[in-house]
């Protein structure tokens, strides 16, 4: 993973450069991300726990489907990949909002997608241990409580969302 190359971008989401996942991080360099949010027919919102493998976050509840856009990708080629990959689904994906690049979400640019599955999924195991269906008040029960087993950009994530759904 750490091969991986990435698109370095400005203040306003210009691409200026591409370097390795790792320097990116290390250096605090802008760069680009999707968060997929999956809601089954019921109204519930499934999150998953990623691996203890993870350089970032491991053991920590986040989106359904996430990860970097990679260098020569844009937004949405890099999500149907990453919830391919991550869930191995395939699923119409609307967007609905981006979050601006700050230090509080890892210097990411974050499209935000939603989709509507029921799964069944299959689970990525280098990136996710576990996943699990819960209602969108438990959800934000836990968000507005700051819950510690939740990583830090998918409550602002939800927190946005929330925003957005009123």
């Amino acid at each position: 993973m750490n091969n991986e190359l990435l698109s370095v971008v400005d203040e306003n989401d210009c691409i200026i450069d591409t370097c390795a996942r790792h320097i990116i991080h290390a250096t605090g360099l802008r760069h680009r991300a999707v968060h997929i949010l999956v809601f089954n027919g019921e109204g519930q919102f499934f999150l998953q726990k990623r691996s203890m493998k993870k350089d970032l976050n491991g053991g920590l509840w986040d989106t359904s489907a996430a990860g970097h856009v990679d260098a020569g990708e844009d937004y949405d080629i890099s999500a149907i990949r990453e919830i391919e990959e991550e869930l191995g689904i395939k699923s119409e994906l609307e967007p609905l909002f981006k979050l601006p690049a700050t230090a509080a979400i890892g210097m990411e640019f974050i499209q935000v997608y939603r989709c509507i599955h029921n799964g069944p999924f299959v689970l990525a195991a280098e990136e996710i241990d576990e996943g699990d269906w819960f209602s969108v008040a438990e959800i934000s029960e836990r968000i507005a409580a700051d819950d510690r087993l939740l990583t830090e950009t998918f409550k602002t994530i939800w927190r946005q969302f929330e925003v957005s759904a009123k």
